[in-house]
């Protein structure tokens, strides 16, 4: 007589459990989507407000009361403008894509080959020299900077950007090699064995079967290397005078600011313009690129 209820009882808890569950479900997925949402604000806040700032006028710009997040002033591009018609905004553009290309092509042609003898050849002295070669990355620029100044010196590239192609390799190899050694022994032996048995060469089996498979390594060490070249400032500032031959780095600062006057709109406008062309390549290879350095961080 006494089951019936005990069985209605059973259902109604265990319909309150699931209804409880599916709101803790649905509270933790707007928590979730919320925590989200916040973290993409933060971190795309001073890029939103510079965006913001580069079409503001000076009168908006300069008061203190006026929100610094909107318009209080109608916006003008005129200081975009003034990049482009007063600054040598595009030279130094030109100067940082046309330098970044050719060290990613320079880090690409010696550090693969590199990470791929050191990952594949046993000799007793690989690991160690893998090592030494990570190691040269870890000396600071302010400590090298004098000494390749004498090196830029002898070979004639003093005040050239060409400087800049024969130093940015010394920074990026070390990194690219590691990163890639890392990568390269995640991938089995026996696939460019079986290529050699096909007939192939060394070399042959190296393009054919394991370049394809490292790519998301190559794709790591393309954006570390570009990114690398377009920021760097040391050694950009050290060895590059003339504005015809300045990059963006060194070359906005030192036109954008003279002396206690920042024309700061321009500034703005200048870091928006180079940051929007490389998030959207770096985000069309963005897995490649996760995949790359974790897998030779964790195979490393």
């Amino acid at each position: 007589m006494t089951a019936a209820p005990t069985t209605a009882l059973d259902e109604r808890t265990i319909a309150h459990l699931r209804r409880r569950a599916a709101r803790r479900h649905v509270a933790a997925r707007i928590g979730l989507y919320a925590a989200a949402v916040t973290a993409a604000l933060v971190c795309a806040g001073p890029f939103l407000w510079s965006g913001i700032t580069a079409f503001k006028q000076d009168t908006d710009l300069y008061q203190r009361d006026n929100n610094p997040f909107i318009y209080n002033v109608n916006p003008t591009g005129e200081h975009v403008s003034y990049l482009f018609t007063d600054t040598a905004f595009a030279t130094f553009a030109w100067n940082t894509l046309w330098v970044g290309l050719l060290v990613v092509a320079i880090t690409l042609f010696l550090g693969l080959p590199a990470a791929y003898s050191l990952a594949r050849l046993n000799r007793p002295w690989s690991g160690p020299l893998g090592i030494a070669i990570f190691f040269v990355y870890l000396v600071p620029p302010t400590l090298l900077f004098i000494s390749l100044s004498r090196v830029v010196g002898v070979l004639g590239l003093q005040d050239s950007t060409w400087s800049l192609v024969l130093i940015y390799p010394t920074i990026t190899i070390p990194v690219s090699v590691w990163l890639l050694i890392g990568f390269l022994k995640a991938i089995p032996k026996d696939i460019e064995e079986q290529a050699m048995v096909d007939g192939y060469s060394r070399l042959g089996a190296f393009v054919r079967t394991v370049v394809p498979l490292v790519f998301p390594g190559v794709v790591a060490v393309v954006v570390f290397a570009f990114t690398l070249a377009a920021s760097e400032f040391i050694y950009a500032l050290a060895f590059v005078s003339p504005t015809s031959e300045k990059v963006i780095s060194t070359g906005v600062p030192t036109e954008l600011v003279r002396g206690d006057v920042f024309f700061w709109q321009s500034l703005q406008a200048s870091t928006v313009l180079v940051a929007v062309p490389i998030a959207f390549v770096f985000n069309l290879f963005l897995e490649r690129f996760i995949a790359g350095f974790t897998m030779g961080a964790v195979k490393g």
